[in-house]
């Protein structure tokens, strides 16, 4: 994959910078998402970073981008990249997350569970360019999420652990059970987070 300008891939580095540092100084999840927001908020507040190899929308159903794992796996950080109409099944995440909108619309309907299924709220957050949305097992951790836009639809989203290597759950529209689900990552390799050329032979 070709190198990007340092200056380009410079806002994704400046918000892992952030995040370690915010995670190694507090696990308190309200501090997290307050403080986590702020620096989410900063960085989907402008386009242009977000390499084009973890941008790119699938035929089939939306993408999952691993950007970044801290190494002691305390947050992950995740690109989704949403086709025009795709959308998640009505699913959990057992860790806090924090959602940020970077390119076109998404709604997130929010659901509860009522003896072990989730049921519609019938709460619906539309988001935009710049939004920032938070869940976890306190606030709310159902919901069902899809691109309203005509158009490819990006996301960067942060979670409290390894999200691609949790077990979680989601509600099967076949049989409406819910069933066990590790959702991994659509890509083998990161961003080089600190950009520049491709490496020259000495």
């Amino acid at each position: 994959m070709p190198g990007l300008a340092v200056d380009q891939i410079a806002p994704l580095r400046h918000f892992v910078r952030g995040f370690t540092e915010l995670a190694g100084s507090t696990t308190d999840e309200g501090v997290l998402l307050a403080q986590g927001r702020e620096l989410l908020g900063d960085l989907v507040g402008s386009d242009g970073w977000l390499p084009d190899a973890y941008a790119t929308a699938r035929s089939d159903r939306y993408a999952q981008y691993l950007l970044h794992c801290d190494p002691l796996e305390r947050f992950s950080m995740v690109s989704f990249v949403w086709g025009p109409g795709q959308r998640t099944p009505v699913h959990n995440h057992t860790v806090w997350g924090l959602v940020g909108l970077l390119r076109g619309t998404e709604a997130s309907e929010e659901y509860a569970l009522r003896e072990g299924l989730p049921v519609d709220t019938g709460k619906r957050n539309v988001m935009k360019a710049g939004d920032v949305d938070a869940v976890s097992p306190t606030i709310g951790d159902w919901h069902r999420v899809a691109n309203t836009s005509d158009d490819i639809s990006i996301s960067i989203h942060v979670y409290g652990g390894n999200v691609g290597a949790i077990h979680r759950l989601k509600l099967d529209e076949t049989t409406m059970q819910c069933v066990d689900f590790v959702s991994g990552y659509d890509n083998a390799a990161t961003p080089n987070l600190w950009g520049g050329p491709a490496p020259t032979p000495c």
